[in-house]
């Protein structure tokens, strides 16, 4: 009997260890298919504002991002986004529709807010066909496209497209995506913006859904992106967008249509150390007088702008960067073998792709842009020069790595009144990528 226990144990022990191994190696492979990506960014402005003397200079947790991805199979893929923007927690607000006017209740915790700005799953079939279901990115111009730090030169990112339309945007729906040879394209069903939102100052950025807990889907949109890459440095594009936003208000409180339709091009050209950018942008708004109109009369408890809006918006922007950073220092190049054997071919091949993906670089760079959320104006409706601005930016930006970024630049901005019409802000920025 004791020699049955002592085998037995020892079975045991087998078994245990073999069970261990094996969740081991399973919780390893899983392992292997979990990746995390992230970004963050942090600011500093001083300011000189003709608009607002007082105005103080402020540093701006701008954001912090956490994107995760897992790998299910060869075909499905999730992919997340996770965004703390200003460092806050952020407010959520509820409609009681049982209320005889209706009665909205916020709750703010912290000036900021977090934000799940993706959270999709992706079924890849072939290159020229995929599909992605979830909430993700409308490819709306450039900064949705490509808004990590290391993408734009400037601190802030583009205002002509902040101003204009929502940036990042982010929706809930379908889309599919593919590509053939140069081409890329993007095509997606996602829900509509909310008219209540829309104003003067912003045309109808403010329109996306945020402030429910829950965002209305009565009227869907439409929208497209095309990409052609020319040749290695440089690539055109347009997308567009197109979708009803009267009937996602709170209440149905506009019985005319009001749809959204918007266009833009834009191309990125780059040439050893010259790099350039630009982006033309023009949208209109259906029946505006009427959205004006129905916003005058919304509650104040809805924390919305209730301006005129335009029935179109203009902007376009061009910026140009040129690495100068050759000017003081060349990192010297590593040394090769005279026969190299194919192994350190390929180990070479990878070491110089890191060292293209970590090149140091000093951009000095400029950009113009010009916008006007109030380009054209419904019957009735005053087109306030106030709204068409023309901005200067100048600055540099230190790429040290594909993991940090710091950006200096000096901005003007000149309103179209005629007097006290200048804004000047001073920008300090970090980027960190990982």
């Amino acid at each position: 009997m004791p020699v049955l226990l002592s085998r037995f144990r020892w079975q045991l022990l087998l078994l245990i260890l073999a069970s261990i191994s094996i969740l081991t190696q399973s919780a390893t492979a899983q392992f292997d298919r979990f990746s995390v990506e992230g970004y963050g960014i942090i600011n500093y402005y001083k300011f000189w504002w003709d608009t607002d003397l007082p105005r103080r200079a402020a540093f701006d947790l701008e954001r912090f991002a956490i994107e995760p991805e897992y790998r299910v199979n060869d075909k499905i893929k999730l992919e997340a986004e996770i965004e703390f923007e200003h460092g806050g927690t952020g407010s959520t607000m509820e409609f009681d529709k049982l209320e005889e006017f209706g009665e909205y209740e916020q709750e703010t915790e912290k000036g900021g807010e977090v934000v799940v700005e993706k959270l999709a799953a992706i079924l890849e079939f072939t290159p020229e066909f995929n599909l992605r279901v979830g909430h993700f990115y409308v490819p709306i111009g450039l900064t949705n496209s490509a808004y990590e730090p290391g993408d734009y030169f400037t601190v802030a990112r583009s205002e002509m497209e902040f101003n204009i339309i929502p940036a990042t945007w982010h929706e809930t729906g379908v889309e599919v995506f593919g590509q053939w040879s140069g081409l890329r394209y993007r095509a997606q069903l996602v829900n509509g913006l909310d008219a209540t939102g829309f104003s003067s100052a912003n045309w109808i950025m403010r329109g996306h859904q945020g402030k429910f807990e829950m965002i209305n889907a009565e009227n869907m949109a439409v929208v497209g992106r095309l990409d052609y890459q020319l040749n290695e440095g440089a690539s055109v594009g347009a997308s567009g967008y197109f979708g009803n936003s009267a009937d996602n208000r709170p209440k149905p409180d506009l019985t005319v249509p009001a749809h959204v339709t918007i266009g833009e091009l834009h191309g990125t050209l780059q040439e050893g150390p010259f790099l350039a950018r630009a982006m033309a942008l023009y949208g209109a708004l259906e029946n505006a007088g009427a959205v004006s109109k129905a916003n005058r009369n919304l509650s104040n408890n809805l924390n919305v702008k209730r301006s005129p809006v335009g029935s179109a918006a203009l902007g376009w922007y061009a910026e140009a960067g040129y690495d100068i950073l050759p000017w003081f220092y060349t990192p010297p190049k590593a040394a090769t073998p005279d026969e190299p054997t194919e192994e350190v071919t390929h180990k070479q091949e990878e070491e110089e792709h890191d060292a293209e993906e970590n090149k140091p670089a000093l951009h000095l760079f400029g950009r113009y842009e010009y916008y006007d959320t109030m380009h054209e104006v419904a019957e009735g409706i005053f087109d306030n020069p106030r709204w068409e601005r023309k901005v200067w930016t100048v600055g540099l930006n230190y790429r040290l790595n594909h993991n940090l970024t710091f950006k200096a630049d000096f901005t003007n901005r000149t309103l179209g009144i005629p007097t006290d019409n200048v804004e000047q802000t001073l920008g300090l920025g970090m980027g960190v990528e990982f």
